[in-house]
């Protein structure tokens, strides 16, 4: 089976098809040839007529077909035994044993003990409106995803600041800040390196970074602070003060625009800024000339990444370096932050009640990614006793894999819904295949642009095989098993497309979620088996977006009116649902101004006043930080981005063209103490595991710190179909007690280790 790129003459299928990659949250657009069988991608190229992408191709998007065609590939359902084998099973009895048992548990214990993870994935999104069904008819309360353990600190923060999660101008910045964040690897903003490249080159713009190692982007930075590990709450504490001690900060724009500025100014006031030079390990004077840098400048963009969100005090960072370009007036003018209006709601940060056994606060609607296995193995009557995983592997991706792999088999009943084998599929009861991304069509809600907001819905590449269903049929059966859809609704829904077209559907639709919104449960479902009957070829799994469209015309009508949509009523809906369909590549959906964030802003202005983050920062001074100990004297970074890293989707190795076992990074200064060199092995312990990995010297570290890549310590089948393990997993390291106090983010990238020479 050919899973490379043919660089050569087009000697295939000479038709370019648009779809996007799926690698990484930008989701660029991208063209593909197929070979003559229509089986494989043979050559790749950006997509020029992506609004955002414009043509852009990083060396991963090149390597997709490795995600595509795979020798792992799941094409039953498949059942545990009691040896803790699989045996496969049919569809309709897979269906029918998983509608019974959870709806079991739901009947004695209560939908509450079911809990879902996943539902999405990195442009793998609209499973995550059809699991909707599943969840509503079982009465799940309960559910996280990969958010959880990254971005809900920032989520919080942002919604009590500004009113939701904000993004940032890049492309017109004076000023440029990425702090625990290399786009060069991990990209963050559309055309990363062009971008990069191009603020390197202007001499009237400045480009930051704070970042412990000097990273392809601290290259080209015109600052880079090499911050301490796990020490940026101190650096950016000093900026802050600088700011309110020197005066600089813009009291016209805090006086028109914000609230609760006077406690913010009297606890930075206070702040010792020696102090916080000492411990974050960056020069005093270099931290307030950096501060003045970002008073001074016409406008300020910042983008936080895993570095700092997966590290100590993450929440408390998000907080500061908020304040550094709020209080020098960085919001909702050209080349500063801003909040943005796209299609569904990523990002809000509304805080939503605890978890039932551990009372984890629960941020977007989401439980901290630490405490899930914990809140299954309690001896507590309201643990959880069954779990959906779907398009996500929390036993390889989350905090303490053995912890994890004991929590799934401590459940009543398990289903893992994915494409392969995954870690966490073999500590599941059922595994049901789905189709890939590339063999049904597929959407990115990441869609964060500004003025102009971009939605791209792409159709499918492949056929899907023999044997694997889409996500939405997945839950349209077990909505159907469940007894969840009324009887005669859909007859309904189809009589009336039939004799009224799309304006009869729509007009049945709402009259009868006027008369039962309970209805509003299961609408994903049986939009997918009317509506979506009635769409193009291959396009029935965009049916729910239909719902989505209409909603999002009901909260911004301007704006998709001056993005060029018509339509008069509820009309205007279905227009925007046609247009998303209808381009081959994103298509523009709504366009704003400047002033218009400021509508998203509650009461037009800027929150200063969090109590409990001001609370954290006066503490600074008198903390005393010790992230090693003798015993674990390193700080390892877990899950480094690097050249030929993704995430867990593509499991198969052959597809990076280097550092293919995944190194261990370490200074040589480090390096020579230890006996190491380049090649050698070496063995990483923690207080929760070990593993052995290959050592490449690096001097970008700082001494002490190490790294290890992610999307490694995966399995796949040699050529001998035998299963082989390439790379280390970083989450045998990790542990659910290191993370953030507020929020339960895990402290993966300051992880205490001990390293060893071995062999």
């Amino acid at each position: 089976m050919a899973k490379g790129i043919d660089k050569g003459p087009d000697k295939n299928n000479s038709d370019w098809k648009s779809t996007a990659c799926i690698l990484c949250t930008l989701n660029c657009g991208v063209k593909v040839q197929l070979n003559a069988e229509g089986t494989e991608i043979v050559r790749t190229k950006g997509d020029e007529n992506h609004p955002a992408s414009q043509g852009y191709l990083c060396n991963k998007a090149s390597r997709l077909n490795f995600y595509q065609n795979r020798d792992d590939r799941l094409l039953s359902p498949m059942k545990r035994n009691a040896e803790g084998g699989y045996d496969a099973i049919d569809w309709d009895t897979a269906i029918a044993e998983i509608a019974s048992k959870l709806s079991g548990i739901r009947d004695e214990l209560g939908g509450d003990k079911i809990f879902y993870y996943g539902g999405g994935g990195q442009g793998n999104h609209l499973p995550g409106a059809y699991s909707g069904t599943t969840q509503s008819t079982l009465g799940v309360k309960y559910r996280s995803n990969a958010l959880a353990q990254e971005k809900t600190g920032e989520f919080w923060v942002a919604d009590r600041m500004l009113g939701g999660y904000n993004h940032a101008d890049f492309e017109h910045a004076q000023v440029v800040i990425f702090l625990g964040k290399n786009p060069w690897q991990s990209h963050g903003l559309h055309r990363a390196r062009a971008e990069i490249r191009e603020m390197s080159k202007d001499p009237n713009r400045t480009l930051i970074v704070i970042d412990p190692k000097r990273t392809e982007t601290a290259d080209l930075a015109d600052i880079h602070l090499p911050v301490k590990m796990g020490r940026d709450a101190w650096l950016l504490a000093g900026m802050v003060a600088t700011i309110v001690q020197e005066n600089l900060q813009d009291d016209q724009w805090i006086a028109d625009h914000t609230n609760g500025v006077g406690a913010v100014m009297g606890v930075f006031d206070k702040v010792d800024i020696a102090d916080c030079a000492r411990k974050s390990g960056i020069d005093e004077a270099i931290i307030r000339s950096t501060a003045r840098t970002i008073a001074l400048a016409d406008s300020v963009a910042v983008l936080e990444d895993l570095g700092t969100q997966m590290n100590r005090h993450s929440t408390l960072v998000s907080y500061l370096q908020r304040l550094t370009w709020l209080l020098t007036g960085n919001f909702a003018k050209p080349g500063t932050a801003y909040t943005s209006n796209g299609l569904g709601n990523v990002g809000s940060g509304k805080e939503r009640g605890k978890s039932p056994v551990l009372g984890g606060r629960i941020i977007a609607g989401i439980i901290p990614a630490n405490i899930i296995p914990d809140e299954v193995l309690a001896d507590h009557p309201n643990r959880y006793r069954a779990m959906i995983i779907e398009s996500a592997n929390p036993v390889h991706s989350l905090p303490d894999s053995s912890k994890w792999r004991k929590a799934m088999r401590a459940l009543q009943c398990s289903v893992v819904i994915d494409i392969a084998m995954t870690e966490s599929a073999r500590q599941a009861d059922y595994v049901l295949p789905a189709t890939t991304q590339y063999e049904k069509a597929e959407a990115t809600f990441f869609n964060f642009e500004f003025p102009e907001n971009y939605f791209h819905v792409r159709a499918p590449l492949f056929v899907r095989p023999e044997g694997v269903l889409d996500e939405a049929e997945i839950h349209a059966r077990l909505a159907i098993a469940l007894g969840a859809i009324p009887e005669g609704i859909e007859e309904e829904l189809n009589a009336a497309l039939a004799e009224g077209g799309r304006e009869g559907f729509r007009n049945l639709v709402f009259t009868k979620l006027r008369e039962n919104p309970a209805l509003g449960k299961v609408a994903p479902a049986l939009l997918y088996r009317t509506l979506g009957r009635t769409l193009p070829e291959g396009m029935q799994n965009a049916a729910a977006l239909w719902a989505v469209c209409h909603q999002h015309v009901i909260a911004n009508r301007i704006s998709v009116e001056a993005a060029g949509v018509a339509g008069e009523d509820m009309a205007l809906g279905d227009n925007l649902f046609d247009a998303i369909l209808a381009g081959p590549s994103a298509v523009i959906m709504s366009k704003e101004d400047w002033p218009d964030v400021w509508q998203r802003t509650p009461g037009g202005r800027v929150n200063f006043d969090l109590p409990e983050m001001l609370e954290a920062a006066a503490q600074l001074n008198s903390e005393n930080p010790q992230e090693t100990t003798a015993e674990f004297p390193f700080l390892l970074s877990a899950g480094e981005r690097r050249d030929f890293t993704a995430n867990t989707i593509l499991r198969n190795p052959a597809w990076r063209r280097k550092d293919k076992e995944g190194a261990l990074y370490i200074n040589p200064d480090d390096a020579a103490r230890l006996n190491l060199g380049d090649g050698s092995n070496a063995r990483i312990t923690t207080a929760r595991g070990a593993v052995d990995v290959v050592v490449a010297i690096n001097d970008r570290m700082q001494r002490g710190h190490i790294s290890i890549p992610n999307g490694l310590g995966l399995d796949y089948p040699d050529e001998q179909g035998n299963m082989k393990t390439t790379g280390a997993a970083p989450n045998e390291l990790t542990s659910t007690d290191l993370a953030d106090k507020y929020f339960g983010t895990p402290w993966h990238k300051s992880v205490p280790v001990r390293v060893e020479a071995i062999g």
